[in-house]
């Protein structure tokens, strides 16, 4: 029997656990730090997921069989280089490998040498001439910080204003640390997530999902880490996912190679299926967030073998239910701004509720702990029975200071 050791504490975390814990070949399971409804399944730990050497000295001590990344923070910070050094089994990319999230401009030039189908850019440190190249382009346009901001540094300027303003902010103000930007051409059409188990040459799909950025219903609002998923896509054809995981997901395995960056974990494309054909919007290194949270819940197979198989080399056997998932997040009030902490939160404690941002406070309460606090999956026959079961479950928790959207995929089943 296994002792399992997951890093990170969000609601991709909890879902992967979650998977985990349906496992026949686990018996213990750690979560560094986890949160309140990660502890109801695994034993949390009091590390954070960036203190990587703390991580790797726990994992030798406690003799853990296998340990499972979540976070980019801790895969950018080279925690499984650490981890294989000490001799403890991970799940995850290198430092180097985990480039392809944490540089734009890495990820981009990758693109660019490969022929991998993706916006036209260019990268920028200097503010002053970051801005003359928005002059002399087109609006909209796509501004990125070229680094890790927790799915919050990408502005679409509408506006010369709004352009100016998210430079300053990122180059001038260093909001999210000192760093260059990637400016994109601005491209249409509905964005999907492509995650796939990769180990070096080898790329085996997972089903696709499809997040909601925007804080408000209609896609209205601010850019969030993620307001709800739903998954599979009935908008994605087979010729459009044959050609996402043959012309970009496989090309960009074998480029990650050939650059002698090969990469082991989950290889997240972030696409576009635009009028001129499927393009990449952005790669990450790791599960995405919500999208885990709608996927795994559809996998029947056992995930433990999958990551080992993965890890090993070996091809993972990969079993899928069919039905729709669909998933809500309950965001605290002001998010993605400010917002406060604190509240108490009752009726959350259905297994199909995964915990994003909660804690036990020192009366014993669940109470709210950060910006996404909740996420609600609910499975279903159909997109709209999935959704209704989703908003049931979200209507029976009670919480004075969260707020959720009300249509996860509802662009897909009102046509």
């Amino acid at each position: 029997m296994a002792k399992v050791l997951v890093v990170g504490g969000g609601g991709r975390e909890h879902a992967i656990v979650h998977a985990l814990s349906k496992s026949p070949k686990v018996d213990e399971i750690y979560a560094a730090p986890g949160n309140a409804g990660i502890a109801k399944l695994a034993m949390c730990v009091n590390i954070k997921d960036t203190e990587v050497e703390k991580i790797v000295l726990f994992a030798k001590e406690e003799k853990i069989d296998l340990v499972v990344v979540g976070p980019e923070a801790s895969l950018a910070l080279g925690i499984i280089d650490k981890l294989r050094e000490a001799g403890v089994k991970a799940f995850g990319p290198t430092k180097a490998a985990a480039q392809i999230e944490s540089s734009k401009e890495f990820a981009k030039d990758l693109m660019v040498k490969y022929n991998i189908p993706t916006a036209s850019y260019k990268s920028f440190n200097n503010y002053a001439d970051a801005l003359e190249y928005v002059k002399n382009h087109s609006l909209p346009i796509v501004i990125k910080y070229d680094g890790l901001a927790a799915g919050k540094g990408v502005v679409i300027a509408t506006t010369y204003d709004e352009a100016v303003y998210a430079l300053k902010d990122m180059l001038l103000d260093d909001h999210f640390g000192h760093g260059k930007v990637v400016i994109e051409e601005y491209l249409e059409g509905p964005e999907f997530s492509f995650m796939c188990f990769v180990n070096g040459e080898n790329v085996y799909p997972l089903q696709l999902a499809q997040d909601h950025k925007r804080a408000y219903d209609n896609d209205l609002g601010p850019n969030t880490g993620g307001m709800g998923a739903y998954s599979p896509l009935p908008f994605i054809t087979e010729e459009d996912y044959q050609y996402a995981l043959n012309e970009i997901m496989i090309p960009t395995a074998l480029a990650m190679v050939k650059e002698n960056v090969p990469f082991t974990g989950v290889l997240y494309g972030g696409l576009m299926k635009t009028k001129s054909g499927i393009k990449v919007i952005e790669f990450n290194a790791r599960f995405g967030d919500p999208e885990t949270e709608v996927v795994l819940p559809r996998l029947s197979s056992d995930i433990f073998d999958a990551f080992n198989q993965v890890i090993d080399g070996n091809c993972p056997v990969l079993e899928w239910e069919k039905c729709y998932t669909i998933g809500i997040v309950l965001a605290s009030k002001g998010y993605p701004g400010d917002y406060k902490k604190g509240f108490v939160i009752e009726n959350a404690d259905s297994s199909d509720i995964y915990h994003m941002g909660t804690k036990v406070d020192d009366n014993g309460n669940l109470v709210t702990n950060g910006g996404r606090v909740l996420f609600a999956v609910a499975k279903g026959d159909t997109l709209e029975a999935a959704n209704k079961k989703a908003l049931a479950l979200v209507n029976e928790i009670k919480c004075d200071n969260l707020f959720h959207r009300t249509d996860i995929g509802a662009k897909a089943y009102r046509k």
